[in-house]
């Protein structure tokens, strides 16, 4: 009788410990694909960063800027005489 109660508790501790490898193995797989998907957007985010910093260094530029102040707000350097300089 012990042989056999031995046996049983033998067989379902292989059963139970296969269905938690299965288990670990299929959530292992989509943590694996959680992952790829998660480094696939970080890799797109990095481009966009890229591009706007681009952008931005585009937009900051001195001869952007002296021609919107120019053109946008009719800006210009002054005059000789139109200089005022101020002592203490």
């Amino acid at each position: 009788m012990t042989w056999r109660l031995l046996l049983t508790v033998l067989v379902l501790a292989n059963v139970v410990s296969a269905l938690a490898v299965v288990h670990a193995r299929h959530e292992h797989r989509q943590l694996f694909v959680q992952t790829n998907r998660l480094d696939k957007a970080r890799d797109e985010l990095n481009i966009e960063f890229g591009r706007l910093q681009l952008e931005q260094a585009t937009w900051a530029e001195s001869n952007r800027i002296d021609q919107v102040a120019r053109d946008r707000l009719g800006m210009k350097f002054p005059e000789g005489a139109e200089t005022v300089v101020i002592r203490p």
